[in-house]
């Protein structure tokens, strides 16, 4: 049985409208879902079985709000495999179940000093420093995807509404797109600055782009869980990320469940948002 049919067999009234990638520190998200119905990645052909700490490996199927929506609880990296189209299936499959708006989310470093462990940063725009690309092997002229404001303007304008209303500081900036899964060097983190990023992370950018070749609206979000390499005394590590996360989860999920639950459905055209 295909991933598809596994999903409408498992929640045959769900017809979601909006998907949502989670990443380290969002995991909370789910406690929000109602009417929720959870499906291993091992039980959907062709879903990959993330390998990070910190990712789990779930499709939750059910409500924010009165928003019908379907969350990728953990993400393959590329940094895992060598490959960068890790997230294909399960986003086309998504596309093929009915939605239209895919929502991202990452743990991140900052370059900004102003911008320190704890906040929030939108996506506006990315570096893809390994330019590597999920669409190599595709046919056909749709693989030449614009990725003028990939990052949808009206959705990022609803985002900041939102967090404005709760009286939640959002940052916005471009994400810079690192391989992995070492961390930079100071010296790189220095290029960043120089190259304009804003966050540099080991995710999102390939599934962006695989959602901009699906005619899918991305929005994305970044939790900030450091200072980059040389920015401060702290020493980096994987449990250090994990550490930052945990700490700022419970509120970082809440203002995302309110950003999406307050969505027209995920499907109103960018300029009725």
């Amino acid at each position: 049985m295909n991933a598809i049919d596994t999903i409408r067999q498992r929640a045959p009234h769900l017809q979601p409208r909006l998907a949502v990638v989670l990443g380290s520190g969002w995991g909370a998200l789910t406690e929000h879902l109602t009417d929720a119905v959870q499906i291993s990645y091992a039980e959907l052909a062709g879903f990959p079985q993330p390998g990070v700490a910190g990712h789990g490996g779930s499709l939750w199927l059910g409500h924010l709000g009165a928003q019908p929506v379907a969350v990728l609880s953990g993400r393959q990296h590329g940094y895992e495999t060598g490959a960068v189209d890790g997230m294909a299936v399960p986003l086309r499959a998504l596309q093929e179940l009915g939605c239209h708006t895919l929502v991202q989310t990452n743990a991140a470093g900052s370059l900004r000093p102003d911008m320190p462990p704890q906040s929030l940063m939108l996506l506006s725009d990315h570096l893809n420093l390994p330019q590597r690309s999920p669409l190599v092997g595709s046919s056909g002229s749709e693989r030449f995807v614009n990725m003028v404001d990939a990052y949808d303007p009206a959705l990022r304008a609803h985002a900041r509404r939102v967090a404005q209303a709760q009286g939640a500081t959002l940052f916005e900036g471009v994400y810079a797109w690192a391989f992995g899964p070492q961390f930079e060097t100071p010296a790189e983190i220095r290029m960043l600055r120089l190259l304009g990023a804003d966050a540099v992370g080991m995710s999102t950018v390939p599934e962006t782009m695989l959602a901009r070749h699906l005619g899918l609206r991305v929005l994305a979000l970044s939790f900030i869980t450091n200072l980059g390499a040389g920015m401060s005394p702290e020493k980096l590590s994987h449990a250090h990320t994990l550490q930052q996360a945990q700490i700022g989860s419970a509120s970082a999920s809440r203002l995302l469940a309110d950003i999406i639950a307050s969505l027209h459905n995920g499907v109103e055209p960018a300029n009725a948002l």
